[in-house]
């Protein structure tokens, strides 16, 4: 009599009597988000910054209807933040825009045309993932050494550059040198502007100088940094200046928010 396979001796078997197929493996996990970032600062010799905390209903700083244009040098908040700006652009770093791209820290980029005119393209990919793009002029001139019409041209004219570039008209200007007087103020309200944004502390290569006596940071505060190569910086590249700025935001208890979800 032949023998009969069965019980845990017997193939398992389908519905149409042949043999069931075995199991797939289970594919491997994506790494999650918190995984991605903390591999990300890793990689530039960071440790991944805290979320910010959301954005506030009302923006703090926002221009009153009919008012005039706020000059603010920080934000009215008691959120641990800071905002990081930077100016005109005349460096333009592949790697820093890899560097923004995986660290996903907002910063808002002040822009000047004569700086960045042969190549408006390389900031398109900043506007892409969410940066804001502000005004600081046609030709970055001092301001108050102009007349209300020429300042107007000089803010209008970037307005409009900047807009017909990123398909969004910038709210936020920054006077060259954060030089500015009435008729700068008045003039970037006929321009559209919500802020004329300055500034707290300042990015050197590897400090920060600081307007308070103190020297330290205060929540809402906005620090300025610029656009700039070794041969400015001393070596330094701006990614470099960059995780420096970040190391100091980190040790003083402070993460980076969106500088337009408070203005």
């Amino acid at each position: 009599m032949t023998g009969c396979a069965s019980g845990a001796d017997a193939p398992a078997r389908g519905a149409s009597g042949a043999p069931a197929a075995a199991p797939a493996p289970e594919a491997p996990k994506a790494p999650d988000k918190a995984a991605r970032a903390a591999a990300a600062y890793r990689e530039w010799g960071l440790k991944p910054l805290p979320a910010p905390p959301a954005p506030p209903r009302t923006k703090p700083a926002r221009r009153t209807v009919g008012g005039p244009v706020p000059v603010i040098s920080e934000i009215p908040t008691k959120d641990r933040v800071v905002f990081i700006t930077i100016d005109d652009g005349a460096e333009k770093d592949p790697e820093f825009l890899r560097m923004m791209r995986e660290l996903d820290v907002p910063v808002t980029l002040f822009l000047t045309d004569s700086a960045i005119r042969t190549d408006y393209g390389y900031f398109k990919p900043f506007a892409a993932l969410g940066h804001g793009i502000a005004n600081h002029t046609l030709t970055h001139p001092n301001l108050r050494t102009l007349g209300r019409a020429a300042q107007r041209q000089e803010i209008c004219g970037q307005q409009t550059r900047l807009a017909e570039e990123y398909g969004t008209t910038p709210r936020l200007f920054r006077p060259p040198y954060g030089n500015w007087n009435e008729d700068t103020r008045a003039a970037a309200g006929e321009c559209g502007v919500d802020a004329i944004v300055l500034w707290r502390e300042s990015m050197q290569i590897t400090n920060m100088q600081y307007q308070r006596g103190d020297k330290r940071l205060h929540p809402g505060d906005i620090i300025l940094a610029h656009f700039r190569g070794p041969s400015e910086l001393k070596g330094t590249t701006m990614t470099e200046m960059t995780a420096n700025l970040l190391r100091h935001i980190q040790e003083q208890g402070f993460t980076v928010a969106r500088l337009e979800d408070y203005v």
